[in-house]
């Protein structure tokens, strides 16, 4: 499969490693929302949706890759060796994939719209209702499916609609860290890390999205990139061993109960992104001067 990719071009291009980012963490949600829906020992059955749907879509993406790739050029004009059948199969299987990941995303949204805080609006409901912003993991990956398939991947729009896309994960992750360690009250005053750490990320690929050919401003955006990776590292470390310290029956218990362990991996997840993001700008850039 790989050396049928590395035929098309595609490991050299930011576009292969970003279809491959959202495979992976379709891929990972499988396991992230299990554990979170486990907390209720999945009460309701539409909560083992978002599981199956995580667990059938990267096999289908991967047969898409190895079809026909995503960029939409190669539908209208197949690289040697695919046929246009071949191609626009695997454009469909992605673009279905796509809004299916849409659909997911915005539908447990609304399942989640439906905890305390939208009954009763108070600081208290805000803090421990079910994350309502959560399942917008699947729309984001979603649109990065399809913009793979919709916009050319070697155009600037592409890699301003990925730093785009990291930007609004940011955004996201401000808000997911202020209210996940609101709950026991900043107890560490280390836990503000990562609210301070995703508002700078976030306010770094906004500056660069508003001048995107300044090239110190996005070299600065890699080296914050680089420290989320860093962070998140730390944060997952500091929610383990806060998990295997706490007094519970069994150390299943201490981690569905306790710190989410992988909670932290999304700033290196969005870190990832963003450099996938800022990799295509500079790529993107150049390709335009030499064109």
């Amino acid at each position: 499969m790989l050396r049928a990719l590395q035929s098309r071009g595609w490991p050299s291009r930011p576009s292969f490693w970003v279809e491959l980012f959202a495979i992976g963490n379709i891929g990972f949600l499988a396991v992230d929302v299990a554990v979170a829906h486990a907390v209720n020992a999945f009460e309701h059955p539409a909560e083992f949706i978002p599981v199956v749907f995580s667990m059938a879509c990267p096999p289908l993406l991967l047969l898409a890759m190895l079809l026909g790739g995503a960029e939409p050029s190669l539908r209208r004009r197949p690289k040697e060796g695919v046929s246009r059948r071949r191609a626009g199969l695997s454009w469909g299987i992605g673009v279905l994939v796509g809004g299916a990941s849409l659909i997911v995303g915005v539908a447990g949204l609304i399942y989640h719209l439906r905890g305390d805080f939208f009954e009763a609006m108070t600081l208290k409901n805000l803090v421990y209702t079910a994350p309502f912003a959560a399942p917008l993991a699947y729309a984001g990956l979603g649109f990065l499916v399809l913009l793979n398939r919709m916009v050319d991947a070697r155009s600037r729009d592409w890699a301003e609609w990925v730093v785009l896309l990291a930007a609004g994960g940011w955004a996201g992750n401000f808000v997911l860290s202020l209210a996940d360690h609101a709950q026991n009250g900043f107890y560490f005053s280390s836990e503000w890390a990562s609210v301070v750490a995703s508002a700078i990320a976030f306010s770094f690929l906004c500056a660069v999205l508003s001048v995107p050919d300044n090239r110190p401003l996005r070299r600065a955006a890699v080296g914050v990139m680089v420290v989320q990776l860093v962070v998140g590292a730390a944060g997952s470390y500091f929610h383990v061993v806060a998990n295997l310290g706490r007094p519970t029956a069994s150390v299943w218990n201490s981690f569905l109960f306790g710190a989410p362990a992988f909670a932290p991996l999304l700033f290196d997840d969005l870190a990832i992104l963003g450099l996938l993001g800022l990799w295509g700008l500079a790529a993107n850039a150049a390709t335009t001067s030499e064109g």
